[in-house]
């Protein structure tokens, strides 16, 4: 592969600023567009490494001069400096695309609609916990172009999103996880499932007899969509069910119980190992964590490390985590669910009584789905928004009691009174959380912050 000696970077994020540093430090000249504006620690980075940028434009001349453009993976197809690229023939990689021609590491790369975060994390822990030299990188937040300057560890495990799986054409993962294919994002691919899921099987593009494949059996679209037969790639499928119609690599026995077989479709010992340690909550989490041990069992580590490590394994912030147990009642922070899927699976994994703070900026949700959970296990809501018509009309008549306020600390306050021992209050929004905060993280940490004043109160009343 030849050397581009003139290198143009398009976006000046977290995968933008690292591929900008890492072809610097591969000796090409480097120069970064961004059409927005780039935040101060950012640009201080590239200032820092004497690499020429822009923002709040792009300088279609200077950027048609390149030899290679390395895209952010923000940036659709249908940008006007993207179509000029295109029919100028200027070659467009990724950042994982281009990071992965100067390491020699083994890549473990986790994509699918949902759950992709928790399973990257997941995977990330029980390798490091088994001591490998492992890094985290990806869609996850971390930039694996700027970890490969050092290129100081042996296995990376990589969240990786669709956007950054359309310009990969070389990138070859050792392990590649497909979690699920949903409907999300059409609008970047002609409103085509089809064209979204090619973009989630490009992980594997490339794989061949060496690597291995972990996949849903579960998942109808990735059935649809996945040739299995046509591929020479070891293929790892699981289940949350003793299926016959697969070999399975991995399944669930019991609840709380999981077989692992190596080399389905050969003669291999099955394995068992216990999730009875984990923290994670719910049926999709069971899947996750199904994804991950194989994940990590292929990449050697073995199944009473792993059972220690789920043990030890802490969430991502706002995703299902367990904030705190006050008189009685648990508070749980899933302030990362803005849309009707992600509560639907808060709502199934809470097995107990719940107190359900909800509510935000509607985005054309259908409640629908919901409906049947709500009714089962829903004993109050509290809706936490500036508008909540949409809310109150779908949920008026299912729960029994509703309640409406615009402040967290209230919100958490009426739903503690509501609250018996043994119930759960579950901030599980469902919608995004623009009408009253910043983000879903400033929702969540003041969620946790109003649990904790919540909590110092019942112990100075105890006292």
């Amino acid at each position: 592969m030849t050397n581009t000696k003139n290198i143009v970077v398009l976006g000046a994020a977290e995968s933008g600023v690292g591929a900008a540093l890492l072809a610097q430090a591969k000796g090409y000249a480097v120069f970064v567009s961004d059409r927005g504006e780039i935040k101060p620690d950012y640009k201080q980075k590239l200032t820092d490494a004497s690499i020429e940028f822009e923002e709040n434009q792009h300088s279609l001349g200077r950027i048609l001069q390149a030899e290679q453009v390395i895209k952010s993976p923000g940036i659709p197809e249908k940008a006007a400096v993207i179509k000029a690229l295109r029919k100028q023939k200027v070659p467009i990689v990724s950042e994982i695309e281009f990071a992965s021609r100067y390491t020699k590491a083994r890549f473990i790369a986790i994509t699918g609609t949902n759950g992709k975060t928790t399973t990257t994390l997941l995977t990330y822990h029980l390798l490091k916990e088994a001591g490998l030299n492992v890094g985290l990188a990806g869609n996850i937040g971390y930039s694996l172009a700027e970890l490969v300057i050092e290129d100081k560890f042996e296995y990376y495990v990589l969240e990786v999103s669709s956007f950054q799986l359309d310009n990969v054409q070389y990138f070859k993962p050792w392990i590649a996880v497909l979690l699920n294919i949903t409907p999300d994002h059409l609008d970047r691919y002609n409103y085509s499932l089809a064209e979204y899921a090619q973009a989630k099987l490009r992980l594997m593009l490339r794989q061949d007899s060496d690597d291995t494949f972990i996949y849903n059996a579960d998942d109808e679209n990735i059935q649809r969509y996945f040739k299995a037969a046509l591929r020479p790639v070891h293929q790892m499928p699981f289940s949350l069910h003793h299926r016959s119609d697969f070999q399975l690599a991995g399944y669930y026995e019991a609840q709380k119980l999981l077989c692992v077989d190596l080399m389905p479709g050969y003669y291999s010992p099955t394995e068992q190992i216990s999730t009875a340690r984990s923290p994670l909550i719910g049926e999709h989490n069971r899947q996750n964590v199904l994804a991950a041990v194989l994940a990590a069992r292929v990449a050697g580590v073995g199944c009473p490390q792993i059972e220690d490590a789920l043990a030890t394994f802490h969430n991502a912030d706002h995703r299902l985590q367990m904030v705190a147990q006050v008189a009685g009642v648990e508070y749980i922070n899933d302030s990362k669910a803005t849309n009707v899927e992600a509560a639907w699976y808060a709502l199934d994994g809470v097995k107990r009584p719940i107190v359900w703070i909800a509510g935000g900026t509607d985005k054309g949700n259908d409640y629908a789905s919901l409906l049947p959970l709500a009714q089962q296990k829903v004993k109050a809501l509290v809706c936490l928004g500036v508008d909540n018509a949409k809310l109150r009309a779908a949920f008026g008549g299912v729960v029994p009691h509703l309640e409406e306020t615009q402040s967290i600390a209230d919100a958490v306050r009426r739903a503690a009174a509501l609250a018996a021992p043994g119930d759960v209050v579950l901030l599980s929004p469902c919608c995004a959380s623009f009408d009253l905060f910043k983000n879903y993280e400033d929702r969540g940490h003041q969620f946790m912050a109003a649990v904790q004043t919540l909590a110092s109160t019942e112990s100075a009343k105890s006292v």
